[in-house]
């Protein structure tokens, strides 16, 4: 007689006892869009979602057919249903593998899949690991992003499953497989040799390098002949490139590393290259206040100082003139191959505005311009080609004094002025306005002879000298210690500002441009004497003369 299913199962559970949790194996019947039914043998076929079958990319890992183990989460539901876990029994398979592997001292793969406080989250076939940011490398390293996503390999160091508690290291195993390729490298490691390595960390001083269990520093200034900002500029994290060892302490296991050393030095026979005077085009590399820095070739960069930036601005900054990576044409200044420096610039290949002037104007040419500043010493005035003249003090006038000349003028005020004098070379050009005119005292040189008695205007008097001023504006002086046999009080009495005064010339003085003048004591007093008696008559008649009226 048939038994029906009741019947059988009735007698299957009382010869097997399954608990709740368990690991049982059963069979994948149908597959559908968001299910998979699977057979264990139980009551009744379970649906499992189809996402605990999908593969960390997305793909479903089984087919029709396939047996496989899963977790049993309840016998019946009170709808009939038995319910199964996939993903629960590939817990469980995850947990027995790390197990093995901690128990073993084994290798485990994972993936690194995030960063948290102290260290890195990884993903150990579904179990949630901490990897803390100490055992990730040999060396400390700042940027994982290298090795997030891709599957390396840890140890195991702490595992509890009751608290799902899984400390992984991956420092432990770089250290057990470079051990034996460690101790062979370091016995052929020596100065000079070329060698292959991968760039593990960056800093802002350089790069270390693996060259195989043993970490070397690439420093920035080894990097490459030219300037280098940053080391990212040149190699880059999980690249492998190739140094060549520079220094190798053994005992203290130090290697440092160049890279620009496995190409030739491009400052030997640079001044062969790049004579003096010669134009070379070049990219602007660097700006800095003092200047800009132009690479000339690969590896070779010179200096714009500032001053060789502009002809006419000395204090322009240089991003006013040229931009990083602009193209530019400059000259070779100078070569200093002892200290690796060349000076270069930018102005000398561009048309020399002092040489255009100098090769356009003469001394004694007139040129008009607005006056651009006043200092001190004189008056700066604006000319072409955007370069200033300097008209001093000195040459403003020929009889007034350029303190009080300078008055008369006032900043951007259009003037005519005369070229004196053009140095191109210290860039200096000398101008002057009172030689629109003749000079006065050449014309009273002409006019006037040593010994002509003239009348002069006294606009000073003191202990030791008069001074005076002729009608045309030339002055001149009347030392009173030519005066012979005559105390000066009793002297300077007879002598007030304003008043005339005639002498007799005894000489002039083209430098200073002064006439000096004698006078006789005595002439000086019949005058006085003279105007006195006029005035003292001049009175008397008056004096009769109102008398007379009174009396009529």
């Amino acid at each position: 007689m048939t038994e029906c299913f009741a019947q059988i199962f009735e007698k299957f559970s009382k010869n097997h006892t399954i608990n709740i949790g368990s690991i049982i194996t059963g069979m994948v019947i149908s597959i559908e869009k968001d299910i998979v039914l699977v057979d264990a043998g139980l009551k009744s076929e379970s649906s499992i979602p189809i996402e605990q079958f999908k593969n960390s990319q997305g793909n479903i890992e089984i087919k029709i057919g396939d047996k496989i183990e899963v977790a049993l989460d309840a016998i019946e539901n009170g709808f009939g249903e038995t319910i199964l876990s996939r993903e629960k029994a590939k817990r469980h398979e995850s947990w027995l593998i790390l197990e093995k592997s901690y128990t073993n001292i084994s290798n485990i793969t994972g993936i690194i899949t995030g960063k948290v406080k102290g260290g890195f989250t990884v993903d150990l076939n579904g179990i949630r690991a901490f990897l803390p940011g100490s055992l990730v490398d040999i060396r400390p390293i700042r940027d994982t992003f290298h090795l997030e996503g891709k599957e390396l390999d840890f140890k195991v160091i702490k595992l509890d499953q009751k608290r799902n508690n899984v400390v992984v290291s991956r420092k432990a195993v770089i250290e057990s497989e470079n051990s034996a390729e460690r101790n062979q490298l370091l016995d052929n490691l020596h100065e000079g040799i070329k060698i292959k390595g991968l760039v593990k960390n960056l800093t802002d001083y350089g790069a270390f390098v693996d060259l195989g269990g043993v970490d070397g520093l690439l420093h920035i200034t080894d990097m490459a002949w030219k300037r280098v900002k940053h080391p990212s500029e040149i190699v880059n994290i999980g690249e492998e490139i190739f140094v060549k060892v520079l220094k190798f302490d053994r005992e203290k296991t130090r290697v440092s590393l160049g890279l620009k050393q496995l190409g030739e030095d491009p400052w030997i026979s640079i001044s062969e290259r790049y004579p003096e005077d010669k134009k070379v085009m070049g990219r602007v590399t660097n700006l800095t206040d003092y200047g800009c820095f132009v690479e000339i070739e690969e590896g070779v960069e010179g200096l714009v100082h500032i001053s060789e930036m502009d002809w006419t601005n000395k204090n322009i900054h240089p991003s006013k003139v040229v931009n990083i990576n602009d193209r530019v044409e400059v000259m070779v200044l100078d070569i200093d191959e002892e200290r690796r420096r060349i000076s270069l610039g930018l102005k000398q290949c561009t048309i020399n505005p002092w040489l255009e002037f100098a090769k356009n104007h003469n001394k004694g040419d007139k040129v008009k311009g607005k006056i651009k500043s006043i200092t001190d010493f004189g008056i700066f005035i604006g000319l072409s080609g955007g370069i200033d003249g300097l008209v001093h003090l000195s040459d403003l006038s020929w009889v007034n004094n350029g303190e009080e000349e300078v008055r008369n003028y006032k900043k951007g005020d259009e003037i005519i002025a005369i070229v004196l004098q053009v140095d191109s070379e210290r860039e200096r050009i000398s101008l002057g306005i009172k030689q629109l005119s003749n000079d006065p005292l050449n014309n009273y040189i002409i006019a006037q002879k040593k010994g002509n008695n003239v009348i002069a205007n006294i606009i000073n008097v003191d202990t030791k000298i008069i001074s005076i001023k002729f009608s045309d504006g030339i002055l001149g002086n009347i030392k009173l210690s030519d005066q012979i046999n005559c105390k000066i009080e009793d002297f300077i009495k007879y002598f007030k500002i304003g008043n005339n005064v005639e002498g007799k010339i005894i000489a002039i003085d083209r430098k200073n441009r002064l006439v000096n003048l004698s006078i006789k004591i005595k002439k000086v007093k019949n005058n006085i004497s003279k105007k006195n008696k006029d005035k003292l008559s001049f009175d008397n008649v008056m004096t009769e003369a109102f008398k007379a009226a009174k009396c009529e």
